[in-house]
C-alpha cells in the first residue's frame, strides 16, 4: 500500500488545518486561518492567512504570534481585525484581545483589551462600527468593575458559581460567573446590560450602516427550557426590543439585508415526543409580520447569507450526503440549487458582483476555499496542499425494511483484495455523513486496510423531513435496521470481506455501537465513544435535559436504552469517555463499564481479565481534542480492532503506561 500522511500518525496529526473565512466589503481581499501543531507538538496554533481571490497566486501567511489568531474580519476601511492572545512578562495568561492589522501595512496594534477577554468580533460593512463578544461578571457595573471582581475571586481562589438558572454547563465547560455581552469596541459601551445567558451560543448581526444589530435572545422558558427570539438592539443608546418571538419556535441566525430594511433567519418549530422539529428560512421586513419563504422546501438550511445587492439569500443545507449552496429569492420564496458537485459548503461570504466566497470539504478532500461565479462555476483557492488518500471513496445504497434507500459513502483502501469492513456511525443524531472530520477521519482506518461505511440511517438530515420522522422516539428501531441494510449493501461489494466486521460511533453514533452490540452479533468487535448508554439516567443529566426532553419521555428511554440488552452482548467493547465532556456526562460509560464487567454476555472472568476495555481521558471532552490524545485515540482504536477483526495484536503506545 502506498505511504500516506494517513499511515503515520504524526504525519497525519501535522496536516495543516485550514478553517474559516472572511472577506473586505469591496472583495478584494480573502482570508481564512490555518492550523499547524507547535514545536512540542501538544497543541495547534492557528495564524491568518491572505489568499487570492482570483484563484492564481499561492496563499501568504500575515500573523504568526506565539499563541495563534483567530475570527479574523475586516473593517468597512479595509483593515483586518483579529482575536489574539499575547502574553507579556507580567501576564503569561493574558486572555484573547482584540487586533487590528492596518491595509496600508505596518504591524498588527491592540485595539481592545477586556479583563475576561475578547471572543468574537463582527463590523458593520459601510462604517467603522465594531462589535465584540466578551464576558463580564453577572454584578459588573462595567469593565473596570469586572476587572476588580475577578481580581477578588482569583485572590480568594473562589470558584464557586451561585445559579438562579438553567442550564449551568455546556459541552464541555461551566456556566457562569460571568456571562456573554454585546459591547462596542468605541468606549468600550455595553450594548447589553443585564443580559443574562441569553446570548450564550447567540448568533447576532450588524447592520450595514452600524445603527442596530440583530441578534438571537435566548429566553427562560417553562420547564426548565430556554427559547430563542429575536432582538433589535440600537447601538447608539442599547435600547433593544423583541422584534419577533414565536412560541412555538426557536427564532435563530438573523441576517440583515444590505440595505437594512429587513431581516432574514430561521424558524426551527418545538419538537414533541410525536413529531420531530422542522427548520425553515424566514424574512421579515421591519414593522411588518415575518413570511415563511421555505415551507415547502423539504429541507433545513444551516446557514444564512444575502448577496450583496439583496436580489437573494444564499442559503447552505444538507443534501443526500452533501451540502450546496442554494438562492432563495426573498420575495418568493422560490428556491435555486448553485452548487453541483460532491462538496459541503460552509463560512460563506457574499461579495460585490455576484460573487461568493465559501469553505467546502468532502470526504475526498479536507475544507479548502473556494470561489462561487455568479453562474456556479467553482474555483479553489490556493491555500495549503491537500493530501494524498490512501484510497478511493464510492457510494452504496442499502434498502431498508420499508423500501426507503438507504445512502452511504464507502473508503476503500487502495488495491484490489476484500478488506475488513468497519462499520462507522455519525452523532447527532440529526446529522449527515457529509464533511470532512479531523477526529473522525476514516483514512485513517483505510490507511489500515480497512474498509470504512459511513452510512445516513434514519433521523439523518438531507433526505427530507419524513426520514428524520422515521426515526424520531424510535432510536433502536428505523436507525438500527437501517444500519443493518446499509452494512448488507456493503458487505456485497466486491471489495468487503463480510466476514471480519466492526462498527463504531461517537455520542448517538456510540449509542447506536451500544445498541448494535445488545442486538446482533454479526461484529466482531464494537467501540463506542461518549456513548448514550442508559437513557433515564441521561436524559436528566446532560447539559440540555429540557431538548432531549421534548422527544425523549419515560416510555421512550425505556423502549430505547441499551442498557436493558446488557445481558445479551456478546461482543468485545472498547469504552471511550472524557471525563470532560457535559453533553453526554461520564456516567455513562462508568455505568456501561461496570455493567459490561458484571451482567454482560462476555463479563469479566473470575481473576478480572476481559475482553473489553476503558480507554478514560480525565481532562478531555465530547471530541478529545489535543493532538497528543487523539494520537492515543487513534491508537488504541486500531490496536483493538486489530486484535478482534485481524487477530493480530498491536503495541499500545508507550505513554499509556
Amino acid at each position: 500500500m502506498t505511504e500516506t500522511p494517513f499511515s503515520d500518525l504524526d504525519d497525519y496529526l501535522a496536516l495543516p488545518r485550514v478553517a474559516g473565512l472572511a472577506v473586505s466589503p469591496d472583495g478584494s481581499r480573502v482570508v481564512t486561518t490555518v492550523a499547524e501543531l507547535n514545536d512540542k507538538r501538544t497543541e495547534y496554533v492557528s495564524a491568518v492567512w491572505e489568499l487570492d481571490p482570483a484563484g492564481q497566486r499561492p496563499a501568504r501567511r500575515l500573523t504568526r504570534g506565539a499563541k495563534g489568531e483567530s475570527a479574523p474580519v475586516f473593517t468597512a476601511d479595509g483593515d483586518l481585525l483579529f482575536v489574539a492572545a499575547r502574553p507579556t512578562e507580567e501576564d503569561d495568561k493574558a486572555p484573547a484581545s482584540l487586533w487590528r492589522l492596518p491595509a496600508a501595512g505596518g504591524e498588527a496594534v491592540e485595539e481592545l483589551a477586556l479583563p475576561g477577554g475578547v471572543d468574537g468580533v463582527h463590523t458593520a460593512r459601510a462604517v467603522a462600527v465594531t462589535v465584540v463578544t466578551a464576558k463580564l461578571l453577572r454584578s459588573a457595573s462595567g469593565v473596570d468593575d469586572d476587572k476588580r471582581l475577578r481580581t477578588l475571586r482569583k485572590d480568594n481562589k473562589v470558584s464557586a458559581v451561585l445559579h438562579s438558572g438553567y442550564p449551568v454547563r455546556y459541552w464541555d465547560h461551566d456556566i457562569g460567573p460571568d456571562h456573554p455581552h454585546l459591547l462596542d469596541v468605541d468606549g468600550p459601551r455595553d450594548l447589553t446590560p443585564q443580559p443574562g445567558d441569553a446570548l450564550r451560543e447567540a448568533a447576532f448581526d450588524v447592520s450595514p450602516d452600524g445603527s442596530f444589530i440583530v441578534t438571537s435572545w435566548h429566553e427562560p422558558a417553562p420547564g426548565a427550557s430556554v427559547r430563542g427570539t429575536l432582538v433589535r438592539i440600537d447601538t447608539a443608546t442599547a435600547t433593544r426590543a423583541t422584534i419577533a418571538d414565536d412560541p412555538d419556535a426557536d427564532l435563530e441566525l438573523p441576517a440583515i439585508s444590505p440595505d437594512g430594511t429587513s431581516v432574514a433567519f430561521t424558524r426551527e418549530t418545538l419538537s414533541t415526543p410525536d413529531r420531530a422539529p422542522r427548520i425553515t428560512l424566514w424574512h421579515m421586513r421591519f414593522g411588518d409580520s415575518p413570511v415563511e419563504l421555505t415551507g415547502d422546501w423539504d429541507r433545513w438550511p444551516t446557514s444564512v447569507t444575502w448577496r450583496t445587492d439583496g436580489s437573494a439569500l444564499i442559503v447552505t443545507a444538507d443534501e443526500n450526503g452533501r451540502g450546496p449552496l442554494f438562492t432563495v429569492d426573498p420575495s418568493s420564496g422560490a428556491v435555486t440549487r448553485l452548487t453541483d458537485d460532491d462538496y459541503t459548503y460552509s463560512n460563506v461570504c457574499a461579495a460585490p458582483g455576484g460573487l461568493v466566497f465559501a469553505m467546502r470539504s468532502s470526504y475526498a478532500a479536507p475544507p479548502h476555499p473556494v470561489r462561487i461565479d455568479p453562474d456556479g462555476v467553482v474555483t479553489e483557492l490556493p491555500s495549503v496542499g491537500r493530501p494524498e488518500l490512501p484510497g478511493t471513496l464510492t457510494s452504496v445504497t442499502g434498502t431498508a425494511d420499508d423500501g426507503q434507500s438507504i445512502g452511504a459513502w464507502l473508503a476503500l483502501p487502495a488495491g484490489d483484495e476484500p478488506a475488513p469492513l468497519v462499520l462507522w456511525v455519525h452523532g447527532g443524531p440529526l446529522a449527515s455523513w457529509n464533511a470532512w472530520h479531523w477526529r473522525w477521519n476514516p483514512w485513517v482506518l483505510v490507511a489500515q486496510g480497512y474498509a470504512v461505511l459511513l452510512p445516513d440511517p434514519a433521523l439523518s438530515t438531507g433526505y427530507g423531513q419524513d426520514f428524520i420522522q422515521r426515526g424520531w422516539g424510535a432510536w433502536g428501531f428505523a436507525p438500527y435496521t437501517d444500519l443493518i441494510a446499509a452494512t448488507d449493501a456493503a458487505c456485497a461489494h466486491p471489495r468487503v470481506d463480510q466476514t471480519r466486521t466492526a462498527a463504531m460511533g461517537g455520542s448517538f453514533g456510540g449509542y447506536m455501537a451500544n445498541w448494535i452490540a445488545g442486538h446482533t452479533d454479526r461484529f466482531d468487535a464494537i467501540v463506542t465513544h461518549a456513548s448514550l448508554w442508559a437513557l433515564d439516567q441521561f436524559g436528566s443529566t446532560t447539559d440540555g435535559a429540557y431538548w432531549w426532553a421534548r422527544e425523549m419521555t419515560p416510555e421512550m428511554a425505556e423502549r430505547n436504552s441499551p442498557h436493558r440488552f446488557v445481558g445479551q452482548i456478546s461482543t468485545p467493547m472498547l469504552v471511550i469517555h472524557g471525563d470532560k465532556d457535559y453533553r453526554v456526562p461520564i456516567g455513562e460509560a462508568l455505568r456501561l463499564w461496570y455493567e459490561l464487567l458484571t451482567e454482560s454476555g462476555l463479563p469479566a472472568a473470575e481473576d478480572g481479565t476481559s475482553p473489553h476495555r476503558f480507554l478514560y481521558f480525565p481532562s478531555e471532552n465530547h471530541w478529545v481534542l489535543s493532538p497528543q490524545h487523539a494520537k492515543i485515540w487513534y491508537h488504541v482504536v486500531t490496536a483493538f480492532l486489530a486484535r478482534h477483526v485481524l487477530g493480530e495484536d498491536v503495541e499500545l503506545p508507550e505513554p499509556l503506561g
